[in-house]
């Protein structure tokens, strides 16, 4: 079965935005972003999962456009790791190429947590039922 509450993150070195969504309704809503850096991000990712206590996390992992790796995909990789090993969820990757740029243009005042929103919603809809 596949999991039906979701948290989203897009990781950053410097902040970290969130998005909580259900595939019952097809929905992901911007929650926050985190001003964390290394493993003192991990303390509000806890507070967050006891909290909405989703099935299943999917990090948003960034491209070139060309989808080349970079070296903030394999930072984001390792946080995608880092979050399986800790809270021992699944965790699942999806390529997130300009969900920043995309956030901005709707005018988001969280573009960090509204790019964890596009990242959901592009996983909810690769993912399809």
């Amino acid at each position: 079965m596949s999991p039906q509450s979701l948290l989203a993150f897009d990781f950053g070195l410097k902040r970290v935005g969130v998005a909580s969504g259900n595939r019952l309704t097809g929905t992901a809503t911007p929650l926050t972003t985190l001003h964390a850096q290394g493993k003192a991000v991990f303390a509000p990712i806890e507070a967050l999962l006891k909290e909405w206590q989703p099935d299943a996390l999917v990090v948003g992992i960034p491209r070139h456009p060309d989808g080349a790796p970079h070296a903030m995909t394999a930072a984001a990789q390792k946080f995608a790791a880092s979050l399986r090993g800790r809270f021992h969820k699944p965790v699942f990757e999806v390529d997130e190429r300009y969900t920043s740029v995309e956030a901005e243009s709707y005018g988001a005042r969280d573009v960090d947590a509204a790019a964890a929103a596009l990242i959901l919603e592009q996983y909810m809809r690769e993912h399809a039922a």
